[in-house]
């Protein structure tokens, strides 16, 4: 098993949804932790609960929207670290819509946050733990990128691209000691589920954050490929998905996953209406 205490860690998303447990969890593992978030109180906040802990790190505010400016968040992370050790890709984008009502904005946001910045940020770090022979990227995907979430068509889109991108380059890096690794939790007790104020449906097993956090850690300690935290019965559902489609779909329908996340379309876009209003 692998030891990452004083390692260098930069956890994308660090203070939205789980990726709050995640900070939490590396803390204990007494790591060199590099912050990432847009909202720098919600930086602060979990940058003090860090402090009170004893872990170490900075914080730094940025939207990894802007693709072109990486670099310098590269540059100004490595002037704190001196290198990268580990980078965890959890920043995401999450809409339910009707696919004819995302905007064209909405399209390029969601895909700029969670697969395309993720993949500029990895291209950057990826020459030095080359160069050192050392390294782990790890991916937070999602069960929607093994079974597209209807109305959460974008985001499905996404976290798919986030899985296979992950299973081609952990290809390439096989004969080095930099590993790759996939989370794909499903049902989680956070984030859009809990602001939307909705629940999984009957008989869909919610996982709960510390659960995702501690699969991030035992992925980077053991290497693994892909973690899929629902267990085998959501392995087997996907195999079969992907020889039925159609099998996939009505047991999404019998569960109630459809109505489900049509509710949540109409309740977040209600929410954006409110606040625009």
């Amino acid at each position: 098993m692998r030891n990452i205490a004083g390692k260098t860690v930069v956890l994308t998303g660090a203070s939205g949804g789980i990726g709050v447990y995640i900070a939490r969890a590396l803390a204990k593992e007494q790591v060199n932790l590099v912050s990432i978030y847009r909202s720098q109180q919600g930086l602060d906040r979990i940058c003090a609960e860090i402090k009170a802990t004893g872990g170490k790190g900075i914080n730094i505010s940025f939207d990894i929207q802007k693709l072109e400016e990486l670099p310098l968040l590269v540059e100004k992370i490595t002037k704190f670290a001196g290198h990268i050790d580990i980078l965890i890709n959890n920043a995401a984008i999450e809409k339910f819509r009707s696919f004819h009502d995302y905007s064209l904005q909405d399209i390029q946001s969601i895909l700029t946050t969670n697969l395309l910045a993720a993949m500029e940020l990895t291209r950057l770090v990826l020459p030095s733990m080359l160069g050192r022979n050392n390294g782990h990227i790890v991916n937070i995907a999602s069960g929607s990128g093994k079974k597209g979430a209807p109305y959460n068509s974008i985001y499905s889109a996404s976290k798919a691209g986030l899985i296979m991108w992950s299973d081609a380059i952990r290809q390439e890096l096989a004969d080095t000691n930099v590993g790759v690794s996939a989370i794909c939790p499903g049902y989680t007790d956070a984030g859009m589920f809990r602001a939307l104020g909705v629940s999984a449906p009957n008989g869909m097993r919610v996982a709960q954050p510390t659960e995702v956090a501690n699969a991030v850690l035992q992925s980077i300690k053991q290497n693994q490929k892909e973690v899929i935290l629902d267990g085998t019965s959501s392995k087997i559902f996907s195999a079969i998905t992907q020889l039925s489609p159609q099998f996939g779909d009505r047991i999404f329908r019998q569960l109630g996953v459809v109505n489900l996340n049509q509710n949540c379309a109409k309740k977040q876009m209600q929410a954006e209406n409110i606040v625009k209003n």
